[in-house]
C-alpha cells in the first residue's frame, strides 16, 4: 500500500453520506432560531441606533454558519480548504454599541451548534438566551439626563439662571464652563423633577441670557 492509498483511505474516501433532509431541517432549524434572534434584538435594542440592516444580517450569519459547520462535518480536507480560506479573509464593520457583539456571537455559536446536529441544544440555549436578554433590558431604567447648554452674557444672568434650574431640576452636574469677553456658555447635566421643560422659556426671558438649549442624553451619544 503506497502513501497515497493511505491518503485516500483515511481523507478524500472519508465523505459523510449527504442527506437532503438533514440539510433542510438543520437550515429550517437555522432560520427559525434566526429569526428569533433577529425579535429579540428589535425588542430590546432602543433608540436610533436601531440597525435593520443588522437585524438581518443575524438571520443570514445563523444560516451561513449552519451551511459551513454542515460542510466541514462532512469532509476532512474540505475542512482544511474552509480553514484557509476562511483565514484570509478580513471583516471589517461598525459596532455601534457592545450588545451587537453579543448578538453576532449568538447568531454564530447556534450556527455552529446547528450545523453539528444538536438542534435541541440551540433551540433551548437560545430560548435562554433570548429570555435573559429580554427581561435584562425591559428592567432598564429610562430616566435619561439631559444636557443644558447656556450662553449668559454676565455673571448675574447666568446666576439668576441657576435658581430657576435648581427649582425645576432634581440633580445638576455643571460638566464645563468658558468665559470670554462675549459671554458665558454653560454646560450642566440636568435631570428634571418631572417631563415639563417649560422652564427653558422661562430662562430665555432672563435679561442677559441669549440662548438655552436642552438636548436628551445618556452619556454615550446625544439625541
Amino acid at each position: 500500500m503506497t502513501f497515497n492509498d493511505i491518503f485516500k483511505a483515511n481523507f478524500l474516501e472519508s465523505v459523510n453520506a449527504f442527506s437532503v433532509t438533514d440539510t433542510l431541517l438543520g437550515l429550517a432549524s437555522a432560520f427559525i432560531i434566526g429569526m428569533f434572534i433577529f425579535l429579540i434584538y428589535k425588542k430590546t435594542c432602543a433608540g436610533i441606533m436601531y440597525s435593520n440592516n443588522f437585524a438581518l444580517t443575524l438571520i443570514g450569519l445563523t444560516l451561513v454558519t449552519t451551511l459551513v459547520i454542515m460542510a466541514v462535518t462532512s469532509n476532512v480536507i474540505l475542512s482544511l480548504g474552509m480553514v484557509g480560506a476562511l483565514s484570509i479573509v478580513r471583516f471589517r464593520a461598525a459596532i455601534k454599541e457592545p450588545i451587537e457583539i453579543v448578538y453576532l456571537f449568538w447568531a454564530i455559536a447556534a450556527g455552529i451548534v446547528v450545523g453539528a446536529g444538536l438542534i435541541p441544544l440551540a433551540v433551548i440555549s437560545s430560548v435562554i438566551i433570548g429570555l435573559v436578554l429580554f427581561v435584562m433590558a425591559s428592567r432598564k431604567t429610562y430616566e435619561n439626563p439631559y444636557m443644558l447648554i447656556l450662553h449668559a452674557e454676565n455673571e448675574d444672568a447666568e446666576a439668576e439662571a441657576m435658581v430657576i434650574l435648581k427649582e425645576n431640576a432634581g440633580k445638576m452636574v455643571v460638566k464645563a464652563k468658558t468665559v470670554t469677553a462675549s459671554g458665558i456658555e454653560l454646560s450642566a447635566e440636568v435631570k428634571l423633577k418631572d417631563a415639563s421643560t417649560s422652564f427653558i422659556s422661562r430662562l430665555c426671558d432672563i435679561d442677559g441670557v441669549t440662548s438655552a438649549s436642552l438636548v436628551s442624553y445618556n452619556g454615550e451619544y446625544m439625541a
